[in-house]
């Protein structure tokens, strides 16, 4: 579902691989920054820290990782080869007083900040080829559907202005939880101690927590007021907001997956996908993919939201559950934003079918004005009577709706059947459809 995407390749296994060492590199250089490491030693570290280096097999740190629960291990010994190799001296700064998940923390941090970036861009996309779909079609008349049948009549730009505040929507709260991703430093149990060795820090321990914000600001990274190790409140807003937009897009999906059935045809993908069996066939593909994402985000962020009741100052478990789930979610939402773009940019928008589909019933989808209309006539109660009656005789007869309420007793008491055809022309009755459309596209894009 995500091949190919751009969060594919953010969220992958180079990529992490990337970003623990991006996390590495940058605690020594935020070290240097405050003196208790050389400064050509956090250079040889950054220099050593590069991905593309053939001591780093991504293969090799996962069956390594095994021996001691996390990636981080082994990778740190690599690192220190690699800078060895470089400067032997140098080699007793990497990796100097933190603790795995500190690395492991950050990297997960860095990888959904650039995944995010990506994500978003992809959703503004979308939004502004939403905005252009819903202003052309503010006043095309379409049928509205509530528990799958006909309800009154809506407009198609109302829909696809409502789907583009949800993605404006899922795009405000990715940008926020973007903009406070911190960095993780706490050391073996979130104390900073191992920081505060012989750094002269005193009973305040201040020059530990100058570290970590240095290390957040080398990294990129919101600076955490204190050690996150078991609150895992950014992970936790990171699954809300994914579920969220996984859901938003779904909305989209869903739609046009209902609307481009045959026996509807008011949508179609603009390049739909073939049948290996049937020929005759244009499958909404994209639609479709975006769907299954939708459908296991929200698993994946019930993981991250369990690993909330995390035990002690470092659980056994709780953050390893993270990582996969997380960067699962990532890549699907990353997936379906770049789906929602083809889909939304080549989207087949047919109002000769949306009318035909209105006149379907035969007035019967208007009939809630006409309540209004014979209620001074009737009285509601009794007019609401006439109309269901009227509407079972249309139904079982096949006709028309003017034709049977003229087969009614009250029907000395009706309006003509010219003035009833008017009542219940779908397209004089969008109420305020087209105001709401031209409303909500006052919204700007992000």
């Amino acid at each position: 579902m995500s091949v190919g995407s751009p969060a594919e390749e953010a969220t992958g296994d180079r990529a992490f691989l990337r970003a623990m060492l991006d996390a590495e590199a940058a605690l020594t250089r935020a070290q240097a920054r405050l003196g208790t490491v050389p400064a050509d030693a956090a250079r040889t570290v950054t220099a050593a820290a590069d991905p593309a280096r053939p001591r780093y097999d991504v293969r090799d740190l996962a069956l390594r990782a095994r021996a001691g629960g996390n990636p981080v291990i082994p990778l740190i010994a690599d690192l220190t080869a690699e800078v060895a190799q470089l400067e032997p001296e140098h080699a007793e700064f990497v990796h100097r007083g933190a603790t795995s998940q500190d690395i492991l923390d950050t990297a997960l941090m860095l990888l959904a900040s650039r995944t995010l970036d990506l994500l978003t861009a992809d959703l503004a996309r979308t939004a502004t080829t939403l905005a252009a779909l819903a202003a052309a079609h503010r006043a095309t008349p379409m049928p509205a559907r509530t528990l799958t049948q006909h309800a009154v009549p809506t407009t198609f730009g109302l829909k696809a202005a409502g789907w583009r505040a949800l993605l404006l929507d899922a795009h405000d709260r990715l940008t926020v939880v973007r903009d406070s991703l911190p960095a993780q430093l706490g050391g073996a149990a979130g104390t900073l101690a191992a920081f505060a060795v012989g750094e002269g820090s005193g009973a305040d321990g201040e020059a530990p927590l100058r570290l970590a914000e240095a290390f957040a600001d080398e990294v990129g990274l919101c600076a955490a007021p204190f050690p996150w190790h078991t609150r895992r409140t950014p992970v936790a807003d990171l699954a809300g907001a994914l579920a969220f937009t996984a859901g938003a897009l779904g909305k989209i999906a869903a739609d046009v997956l209902v609307l481009s059935r045959t026996e509807i045809g008011e949508l179609a993908e603009g390049t739909g996908g073939g049948s290996s069996a049937m020929p005759h066939k244009s499958n909404p593909v994209r639609a479709t993919l975006i769907a299954a994402s939708a459908r296991q985000v929200p698993a994946l962020a019930a993981v991250l939201y369990g690993s909330l009741a995390a035990e002690d100052e470092r659980p056994a478990g709780a953050w390893h559950a993270e990582w996969q789930p997380l960067r699962d979610a990532l890549r699907l939402t990353g997936g379906a934003a770049r789906d929602a773009v083809e889909l939304c940019a080549g989207l087949e928008v047919r109002p000769d079918r949306m009318r035909e589909n209105l006149d379907r019933t035969g007035g019967l989808i208007t009939s809630e004005r006409l309540i209004a209309e014979l209620a001074p006539l009737l009285g509601r109660s009794a007019a609401r009577d006439l109309l269901f009656r009227a509407a079972r005789y249309a139904s079982e007869h096949a006709t028309d709706l003017p034709e049977a309420l003229h087969r009614q007793p009250e029907a000395r008491l009706l309006p003509s059947r010219d003035r009833l055809h008017e009542l219940l022309d779908p397209t004089t009755y969008l109420g305020a459809a087209p105001t709401l459309t031209t409303r909500a596209l006052t919204r700007p894009l992000p």
